[in-house]
């Protein structure tokens, strides 16, 4: 019996030891947070939110390696009032959870923001060019806007954008390393457009950018006679993906023309749209080979779906020509796309997606297309088709489903309480932003999970409030 008793107490000793180890940490407040188990996934603009409340963060250093982040809080009582509230509560960021204390650091030097943190990223030494990320994108980001953002600190020669797994990247070279290194101090954590377009910089390991096209995708400040129009891909070392439609090639290697061959579907109209898009690569799983404009949907709720639901949903990644609903097969469907690089998105995307209560098949089908029919929709003509205009836009913001929705051509007097009132039969509406952008209302609404967000796009778009024909679109962003 003594020996089972002891046990216990011993290990209420050890609890009580590691108790004593954590306050004494907590006796000497800094006004620099130490925060651990920070994944790839949570930005700088994650954890600015999460200590929000308490005050003002002065500095933040990401210490991607180790899966941590220092930040600065104004003064000592605003990092103390942030540690005693996550004494009781646990804090989480992105459904991950956070660990939080005072640093040894009293105080984090510009030093500290620019290679400490940096050198966990991938031991950059400062230089003239500098590759910048932009999350939370709302807003299309071109040559022009980053020269406009990046030029006031220095002569700017190239510019350089692409699209790869870490979302929309480019490569900003200057005439000089100090404007560099003045760019990054300046801008580093900043929004180009209030509330989003967060740019997240680094020096790169690059020693020059080749351009060959003066485009809406790379710009040669110095050699303003360079042609505009795109017949082949050039490549920088470091950037891009390694295969597909937009292959790049190694430093130093000519332009290759665009690949025709094994894209018999891929309407060449739409060669350009694709690659405003995607710039240097397709996203990761797409390959851009696939010639079958048909897809196979199974394991749908026969009892919910219909044509119009899913061209709603499918519409997201391309033009709908038809949809059947197989009759011998009432949970399953046929899609015909525009394309077979829009289908190719499409299975991409939505495979495994939710939707009411079943967890959708979306595979390629053994049909080229649907035979015209009584029982077929024919969505060949309609006005809704997404990819019609803007096509490079929407093809920019292609993504799987996530729990917010952007809704567009709203009146222009709508409220908040409307549209959660015209959204709210779908699912639990966590928050909502109304805005205005080119002088036309949108809105943001976050639903507490990705499928009540998928039931009310496929319900609610193109449905109208008060005589305006909203449009409702996946929405990238974590947060509002």
């Amino acid at each position: 019996m003594s020996e089972i008793a002891f046990k216990p107490i011993s290990f209420v000793f050890i609890r009580f030891l590691s108790l004593l180890s954590r306050v004494a940490k907590m006796t000497e407040p800094s006004k620099v947070i130490h925060v651990r188990n920070v994944g790839p996934e949570i930005s700088e603009n994650d954890l600015l939110q999460l200590v929000h409340p308490f005050g003002v963060v002065t500095k933040l250093v990401m210490l991607r390696a180790k899966n941590q982040a220092l930040l600065q809080m104004q003064d000592v009582a605003s990092a103390v009032s942030a540690l005693q509230y996550y004494a009781n509560v646990q804090p989480s960021v992105r459904g991950r959870n956070v660990y939080v204390q005072f640093s040894s650091h009293q105080e984090l030097t510009t030093m500290d923001q620019n290679s400490q943190g940096r050198k966990g990223d991938q031991d950059a030494q400062p230089n003239r060019i500098l590759l910048v990320t932009i999350h939370h994108l709302l807003y299309p980001i071109t040559v022009e806007v980053l020269h406009q953002v990046f030029s006031p600190h220095g002569f700017v020669e190239k510019i350089v954008t692409f699209q790869k797994s870490a979302g929309f990247q480019a490569l900003i070279q200057y005439q000089s390393r100090q404007s560099a290194v003045s760019a990054i101090n300046a801008l580093q954590g900043r929004n180009i457009y209030d509330g989003c377009c967060q740019l997240d910089i680094q020096f790169s390991n690059l020693t020059e950018l080749q351009v060959n096209y003066n485009n809406e995708r790379s710009r040669d400040f110095t050699n303003p006679s360079l042609p505009s129009e795109q017949k082949g891909r050039s490549s920088q070392s470091g950037y891009g993906d390694g295969g597909g439609m937009y292959a790049l090639q190694p430093p130093g290697a000519r332009p290759v023309a665009f690949p025709q061959v094994g894209l018999p579907q891929l309407c060449t109209e739409l060669h350009p749209a694709i690659a405003a898009a995607f710039g240097g690569g397709l996203p990761p799983g797409i390959s851009g080979t696939n010639d079958r404009c048909t897809v196979l949907v199974s394991n749908l709720n026969p009892d919910e779906i219909d044509e119009d639901k899913l061209f709603n949903l499918f519409s997201l990644y391309g033009n709908i020509v038809r949809i059947k609903l197989l009759r011998s097969k009432p949970d399953h469907a046929l899609v015909q796309m525009g394309d077979g690089f829009q289908a190719e998105l499409a299975v991409h995307f939505l495979k495994g997606a939710m939707l009411f209560g079943k967890r959708l098949e979306v595979n390629f089908s053994k049909y080229p297309n649907i035979t015209p029919a009584p029982d077929t929709h024919d969505y060949s003509n309609s006005n809704l088709n997404r990819f019609n205009r803007n096509a490079a836009k929407n093809y920019r913001y292609c993504c799987s489903p996530t729990k917010m929705i952007h809704v567009s051509t709203l009146p222009q007097d709508i409220t908040e309480e409307e549209i959660v009132t015209h959204l709210e039969k779908h699912g639990s509406i966590v928050n909502t932003k109304l805005f205005e952008a080119n002088g036309k209302k949108q809105a943001l609404v976050l639903f507490e999970t990705e499928e009540q967000a998928t039931e009310a796009l496929v319900c609610k778009h193109a449905s109208l409030i008060d005589g305006s024909t909203i449009r409702i679109s996946f929405s990238q962003l974590q947060a509002i």
